[in-house]
């Protein structure tokens, strides 16, 4: 209520709630000078730039071929974790080989997508259609040979904290600030990620290839567990107990008629599912390898 927003308020309206430094220094001694294109698997980040008012999305593949966007992983890591009103914006430059500067305004990636799903599988249709070996003989909109495993951070969807009557005569404070909550974000990041999981489930429902497609997540967050920022020594705990109560829960899919999540009709729990996709790629692994050898003892295949 107002009474426990007047004490916080000078803070609220002078700046983030954390200054960054920790998490900065952190990132910085951990990932040193290591830029995008070494990573050890290949990754796509997306950030938001608040000068440009666009999207920018780092992918170690398109750093190959755009050496602006092969910046240090600290610089990329720092600014998709910038989340308005947690942290500040995070500024930098990158120059490449050919001298040429890139600036760079960074806010947190989950502006851009808090769901980044499709993020991952347009930068995968990118190369496809650039030929890139990696992907094999795969068409661009061949989806329905993709593996797409999303996993959500968690919601307080089902508490129901927001209603219209509430929200009737809140002003700019309150729909930044209600209750220890920020509900102009919550608001814009669920309704993000339900709309990308909604395209998703019915991309690949419409190819036949649901079982290509897993969502795991828990909407049911309540107190301490729901909240974006509460990293105590017992609610990490706590989620690390959630995080495996949801493997032993049974997969569900999107009815794309209600939206509602419904159990599949096998008995299968997130913990089976994640076993068998991972059991799926493992097998794919090896025929790379197998087709790799094969190419390298006889070029002429």
């Amino acid at each position: 209520g107002l009474a426990a927003l007047l004490p916080k308020l000078p803070k609220l309206l002078s700046g983030p709630k954390y200054d960054g430094k920790y998490l900065r220094n952190l990132l910085s001694n951990l990932l040193g000078e290591t830029k995008l294109h070494q990573t050890i698997t290949n990754v796509v980040i997306p950030t938001f730039d608040m000068k440009k008012l666009q999207p920018t999305i780092f992918s170690s593949y398109q750093a190959l071929f755009d050496p602006s966007l092969d910046a240090k992983l600290s610089d990329i890591c720092i600014g998709t974790s910038a989340a308005p009103t947690f942290f500040p914006p995070h500024y930098f430059s990158n120059e490449d080989s050919q001298g040429k500067t890139s600036e760079f305004h960074l806010v947190d990636g989950g502006v851009t997508a808090s769901n980044p799903t499709l993020v991952a599988m347009t930068a995968v249709t990118k190369q496809i259609v650039k030929n890139n070996p990696d992907m094999g003989k795969l068409k661009p909109l061949g989806y329905d040979k993709f593996l797409v495993i999303s996993i959500g951070t968690g919601s307080t969807k089902k508490v129901e904290k927001y209603s219209a009557k509430k929200a009737a005569k809140w002003g700019i404070i309150s729909w930044l600030y209600d209750d220890g909550s920020t509900p102009i974000l919550d608001i814009t990041m669920e309704s993000s990620r339900d709309m990308i999981h909604f395209h998703s489930s019915v991309l690949f429902k419409a190819l036949q290839s649901e079982d290509k497609y897993l969502r795991i997540d828990d909407d049911t967050l309540d107190g301490d567990a729901g909240s974006t920022d509460l990293a105590t020594k017992s609610n990490l705990e706590n989620l690390v107990k959630i995080g495996e109560k949801v493997l032993k829960n049974r997969v569900v899919h999107m009815n794309i008629d209600t939206g509602a999540y419904e159990p599949i009709p096998e008995n299968v729990t997130n913990e089976e599912e994640l076993k068998r996709f991972a059991k799926i790629l493992s097998e794919e692994r090896k025929l790379r390898r197998m087709r790799s050898e094969t190419v390298t003892k006889d070029p002429s295949n």
